[in-house]
């Protein structure tokens, strides 16, 4: 299934400045019977954002609409834990395009990767920035470069190069997963199995 193209993301953020936040944390398990990727996002955070009685609990940061945007910041070692994919598609689901920590669990990362959602890795500093000019104006924005690799700060400037596979990049400039990038290639392959002896 193909994703929204990816290259440059211009847009307000929303800060959740905790450390270790877990995939149970993002979708809890008692929400992964459904096998489609859609209606997750209803339930992320969901133990957070919501009290017993599915009340919204006024202090969760999605909660609060100052806070608005296509870019999740979270703490340190963002999406540790069970290695389920639904975490990945709740944050989709929600509407983040990018999540940026200054660590991410690998195989969150690259579950995250797999289906259109951009984890930027950047330093302790570097988030400790974002997270100050956030709270300061929710209206701050950050611009995440794909193409050139860049997060910016657009409110002082500040700017970090980020690291991504060359393979997973051209696949979310393209709006690829894995499938689509095969059937992209389907007339070069089948040009090489025309030239191999049966």
């Amino acid at each position: 299934m193909a994703y929204d193209k990816f290259t440059v993301l211009k847009s307000t953020a929303v800060p959740l400045p905790i450390e270790n936040v877990d995939t149970d944390q993002i979708i809890p398990a008692r929400f992964l019977k459904a096998t489609e990727r859609t209606g997750f996002g209803d339930n992320l955070f969901r133990d957070w954002r919501y009290n017993s009685d599915n009340t919204p609990k006024a202090d969760f940061v999605l909660n609060n609409p100052v806070y608005r945007g296509k870019i999740l910041v979270g703490g340190k070692n963002f999406g540790s834990g069970s290695s389920r994919e639904h975490a990945a598609w709740a944050i989709y689901d929600y509407g983040f395009r990018c999540v940026v920590s200054s660590f991410f669990a690998d195989i969150f990362r690259n579950n995250c990767l797999n289906i259109g959602v951009l984890p930027v890795q950047v330093s302790a500093e570097f988030l400790e920035k974002i997270f100050n000019a956030v709270f300061a104006d929710p209206s701050a924005e950050l611009e995440v470069n794909l193409p050139e690799q860049t997060i910016t700060l657009l409110v002082t400037g500040e700017q970090e190069k980020f690291d991504i596979s060359s393979y997973k990049k051209d696949n979310m400039i393209n709006g690829f997963d894995d499938i689509d990038y095969l059937q992209n290639m389907k007339p070069e392959i089948e040009r090489f199995a025309s030239k191999l002896p049966f």
